[in-house]
Order: structure tokens, then C-alpha cells, then sequence
């Protein structure tokens, strides 16, 4: 049932008149303007909640998970939520376990526009609020930017974080971050798993690179910060991760248990710096790595681990917002020979406070009750916890007014102003590594062969509303023999080929496509869509510029860079090394036109 305005004044005033305490004035979402209430009122507000609360109902609030649907009482996600949760809707999950907590997922139908998404996020939060204790649900996404994104057009979508890096701009960072707040604030997303602080001082790194703002911790601590504020001061919570840092790790998390060996000096300088200057910030929540860092731990993962989450988050650090694990189901954690009632108490104990996707939620949800009535696990240590989540959905307003307004989701999402702030971030971003002979800017009555994966229609097509007469070869990531064959048979008959590359340093066959192409006697501008590293392997190539994203308003940037229409404004976040380990082109290389 959609929530019309007149129903939503009903429950909402439900919520309110939950407490006697309620009756007093009610804590909106804060900002630098606005104040709290009275911190007595905010206590007692809360603790009589708790006090209400029954040890089922704590326990719920510390899971969070995601259900299939498009809606909370969406009958065609049966089967999913049955297999995984023995219940046929959302709403029943909701119920069954008590939740703290939603994740949106594009493949669990959660987000296929953003009238849905709000649609969505109201019937959930009208079964939350209608439950026994009204308590109203953190509706969360991760809504990275970039490669990670999801919440796709009409929404506005932007680079990425690598991309913001190149771009050096603060100014740039709140912008992008305060449309995405706005836009997520519409659609009744209270909290967002972003942005990413990890410090990407690998090339090899499988799972952050592109997530990454880059290799500096100053830049990444400084963009960083200036994300999480300006989301945040939207009345979206920031979820920074992934703590202590993900960035040095040549392991996938989601497959395996990566583990880091630098020294304690490089933990706390490099990586765990961006981190700390957040949390002195204000950040809302973060979220732990699934990484056996050993100067801290040998042995266990830090999201299991007292020494990471409690000593040096908690009593080093200073922080006392929300610690989210990362989910609990990925092979890190998964296949460690524990079991789920395992792995969440262990979370626990080591002082996380949401316990996220666990791979079995009924399972790990008993083993928390069952932790607590063993005495193995104390009913004041979960009353902690489910502290800090009631006084996050407090602080931001949640009590007060938990849905979104559906009139708001055509005016402020995707709106052509944030668009047009995505396509300044893509151009200042691009940047442009070796121009050889002063290839580009690029004579745009030239005729121009495209060369590249299914993204590159996107390249071609804003070449063409250029005016440019641009064709393309479609290839494989890794090009096939007929592939390059054609390739080189077409660039034969153009005056400039335009090829893209993602990983060309670990395929093969796309540094040989590039030294096929050159070996027609047409000059050849490689553009990188995915990690920059890969100029370091082009060098037949006479140009080389790097987009960071292989996101449609990239491609429109990057045509618009190629043939002059907009400057390269981006500086290489990371260094860029060759074959050999070689650095070809340090942190900071950029060329101007």
C-alpha cells in the first residue's frame, strides 16, 4: 500500500505517542543549524524505549539484511525469502527477526527506479512502526558512486570516488556527495554503507582500486571527510570503511581472507589516518574489513577482533558512533570453520554493534539469544549496542518522521542541475597521461574509429552529437583474434583510433589489441576506463588518457576531452608503474592542452 501524506501523519503521530517522554518535543535529523533536544529529553526518550524492549526485540535490532522485493508485502520474491528466511514478503522478514536494518540490493529487486525505492522504503517502515515497539528501521544502501552504485538512472551517477581523487577538489567532493544524500534522502535511504576512506597503496588490489579516492592518505582523509560531512549534513548517515583499511590487500575479501603484514607505523599513518579524521569529523557509523591485519592481530579477521574494533577503534580512536561488520556471508568470514552463531557472537564480543548479512540469518539469530542466555554474552553488552542504533535513528529524526514524501523523489532526483554537476566532475577528472605530437586535442572533422567494450556506445554516441563521424568495433574484454582482426582492418580506413582498456596490465590480448592497432600507422589515443595503472602498459600507444569509470557520463566526458570541447583537468591519484615495476608516471601527472 503506497503511504499517502494523510497516512503517514497517523503513524507518525503512532510513534509519537509510543512514551509519555515522546510527548516532548522530538529530535530531528542534526545539522550545523539546527540543534538537538534537550539531551535529557533525547535520554529518557531512549532509554524508556529499551527498558520496553524484550531480549528478542534487542536482538533483531542488531541484524541487518536484505529481502527480495519491490515492495514490503511483494508476494513474487516467495521463494527467496522463503529459502533464505522461512517467510514469503519484506514486511514478514521485518517481523520475523525484529530488524534494525534493511540493505537495498539491485538483484533482490529493491531498486529498479527511484519511485520504487520510495514506495519501498515507506511500506517498510509502516510495518516497522506498526510493530509493538514502533521502532522505525534503518533503510541503507551502498551507494558508493562509481563502480559500485546501486541506485542507477534516472538517478544521477557519478564516477567515482578515483575519479573525485583525480579531480584534487574538495569543493567538487561536498557537491557530489550532498546530490547523493539529497537523492538518497528521497527515496527514504537513512543511511548509506560510503564513503569508501580505504588508502589504495596497491596496484594488485582486486576489490577496492577504483573505490578508492587513491594512494595519498592526506587526499583520501581529506575527500573523504569532506564527503561524509556534506552526506551526512543531508540528514544521511555516513558509513566510512573499511576499517582499519582495505587498500594494501592482494586478496578479495568476498573470496578469501586477505591478510596484511606492514608494520604498525604504516597501519596508523596510511591507512587507518583517513579514518581517524573522520571520526574527529563526526562520522555517523564504520564499517569493518574482513583483513588479518598482524601488527594488531594475527589471528583473527578485524571484524572479529577485540583488538581492532574495541581497542584501537573504540579506546584508541574514540569512537562511539555505530560499527557495522561487513556482511557476514562473504567467503572472508564464511569460511573460517565457524559457525554463523559464531561468527555473529564473536562480532560482538569484539565490540561491533550491527551485525550485517550474516550467510544464515535465522541461525546466527538464535546463537545471539542463545549467547545471552548461556551467560556467555551479557544482556548489558547487547543493551550497548542497540543503544547506539536507537540513538542513530533518533539523532537522525527517525522517531519523528521515518518516510519520504513521495512528491520529492521527481524534484530532486536526477534532476538536470545534479547532472550537470556529474558532468563537471567528469570532465575535471579525465586526465590526460601521454600526448604525443600534441595528438589531442583531436581535429573533430576527422573521421574517428571506436574501439572498445559494450561501454564504449556511450563514447561513440556523444561523438556523433559532436559531429564527429565516429564508428565502432565492439571487443571483448579479452579480444579474440577475429576481434583485433577487424579492428585493425577498420582502423585502416580512419583518421584516429580510440581504443579503451580495463586491465590491460593483467590481459594479454588487450595490450596486444593496442599494439596491433598501432602497428597501422593511425595514431592511437588508449584510453584507461578502469584503473589508471593500465598506461604503464601501452606504451605503442600516441595518446593515453584515463577516465576512472566506465559510467556513461565518463564516456560523454571523455568525448568531449578528445576533441576539445572540454579541457583535462584531472591529476593521476596514484602512481603509475610499468612492466618492470618501473614508475612511468608519478602521483600527480596530468597534462594540460
Amino acid at each position: 500500500m503506497k503511504v499517502t501524506m494523510r497516512s503517514k501523519s497517523v503513524l507518525v503521530s503512532a510513534v509519537v505517542a509510543m512514551s509519555a517522554l515522546a510527548l516532548a518535543p522530538v529530535a530531528q535529523a542534526e545539522r550545523p543549524d539546527r540543534p538537538g533536544p534537550p539531551v535529557d529529553v533525547r535520554e529518557g526518550f531512549l532509554n524508556s524505549t529499551l527498558a520496553r524492549m524484550t531480549l528478542e526485540e534487542k536482538v533483531g535490532q542488531l541484524f541487518f539484511t536484505w529481502a527480495q522485493g519491490e515492495h514490503a508485502h511483494d508476494t513474487s520474491g516467495a521463494a527467496v525469502n522463503q529459502a533464505e528466511y522461512g517467510v514469503d514478503t519484506p514486511a514478514e522478514v521485518v517481523q520475523k527477526f525484529h530488524l534494525g536494518g534493511v540493505l537495498y540490493f539491485v538483484w533482490a529487486d529493491n531498486t529498479n527506479n527511484p519511485t520504487q525505492i520510495n514506495e519501498l522504503s515507506n511500506s517498510l517502515q509502516e510495518v516497522a512502526v506498526n510493530e509493538r515497539t514502533g521502532i522505525p528501521l534503518i533503510l541503507t544502501i551502498d551507494q558508493e558512486t562509481g563502480i559500485v552504485n546501486r541506485m542507477q538512472s534516472p538517478a544521477t551517477e557519478f564516477p567515482g570516488n578515483m575519479a573525485l581523487g583525480a579531480t584534487r577538489s574538495a569543493e567538487l567532493a561536498e557537491q557530489v556527495w550532498t546530490i547523493v544524500g539529497e537523492e538518497l534522502d528521497a527515496v527514504g535511504v537513512n543511511l548509506n554503507f560510503a564513503p569508501v576512506l580505504d588508502v589504495n597503496t596497491n596496484p594488485l588490489n582486486p576489490v577496492i582500486g577504483l573505490r578508492s579516492i587513491g594512494e595519498d592518505p592526506a587526499l583520501v582523509g581529506e575527500l573523504g571527510t569532506a564527503a561524509m560531512q556534506a552526506l551526512q549534513d543531508t540528514g544521511v548517515s555516513a558509513t566510512v570503511k573499511h576499517f582499519p583499511g582495505h587498500g594494501d590487500t592482494e586478496d578479495d575479501s568476498h573470496f578469501g581472507l586477505p591478510l596484511v603484514d606492514y608494520d604498525l607505523d604504516t597501519l596508523m599513518n596510511v591507512h587507518v589516518a583517513p579514518f581517524a579524521r573522520a571520526i574527529d569529523a563526526g562520522v555517523d557509523a564504520i564499517m569493518t574489513a574482513h583483513i588479518v591485519v598482524t601488527a594488531l592481530d594475527d589471528e583473527m579477521p578485524s571484524t572479529l577482533s577485540e583488538r581492532v574494533l574495541t581497542g584501537l577503534l573504540r579506546e584508541e580512536l574514540g569512537f562511539d558512533g555505530l560499527i557495522v561488520t561487513d556482511a557476514l556471508n562473504m567467503d572472508a568470514v564464511a569460511d573460517q570453520e565457524l559457525s554463523q552463531q559464531e561468527i555473529a557472537v564473536r562480532a560482538l564480543e569484539a565490540g561491533a554493534d550491527v551485525l550485517l548479512m550474516p550467510d544464515e540469518l535465522p541461525v546466527a539469530y538464535q546463537g545471539v539469544l542463545d549467547a545471552v542466555e548461556t551467560g556467555r554474552v551479557s544482556e548489558k553488552r547487547i543493551n550497548e549496542s542497540v543503544m547506539r542504533i536507537l540513538e542513530t535513528k533518533y539523532d537522525r529524526g527517525l522517531f519523528h518522521d521515518p518516510f519520504a514524501d513521495p512528491e520529492r523523489v521527481d524534484e530532486i532526483v536526477g534532476i538536470p542541475e545534479n547532472l550537470a554537476v556529474a558532468d563537471e566532475v567528469a570532465r575535471a577528472s579525465t586526465t590526460l597521461i601521454r600526448n604525443e605530437a600534441n595528438l589531442l586535442p583531436a581535429d573533430p572533422t576527422q573521421d574517428v574509429l571506436v574501439v572498445g567494450t559494450a561501454s564504449s556506445i556511450d563514447l561513440e554516441a556523444r561523438l556523433d552529437e559532436l559531429g564527429v563521424n565516429a564508428t565502432r568495433v565492439v571487443v571483448n574484454v579479452t579480444p579474440t583474434q577475429a576481434q583485433r582482426e577487424a579492428a585493425v582492418l577498420a582502423a585502416q580506413n580512419a583518421d584516429l583510433v580510440v581504443v579503451t582498456t580495463s586491465n590491460a596490465r593483467g590481459i594479454a590480448g588487450q595490450r596486444q589489441l593496442v599494439e596491433e592497432l598501432s602497428g597501422t600507422g593511425t595514431p592511437v589515443a588508449a584510453v584507461a576506463i578502469g584503473l589508471p595503472y593500465d598506461a604503464g602498459f601501452v606504451p605503442q600507444a600516441d595518446a593515453v588518457l584515463a577516465t576512472y569509470s566506465t559510467r556513461p557520463v565518463a564516456m560523454r566526458a571523455v568525448a568531449d576531452v578528445l576533441v576539445g570541447v572540454a579541457e583535462p583537468g584531472g591529476r593521476l591519484p596514484v602512481t603509475v608503474h610499468g612492466p618492470a615495476g618501473e614508475v612511468v608516471y608519478p602521483y600527480g601527472h596530468g597534462l594540460d592542452y
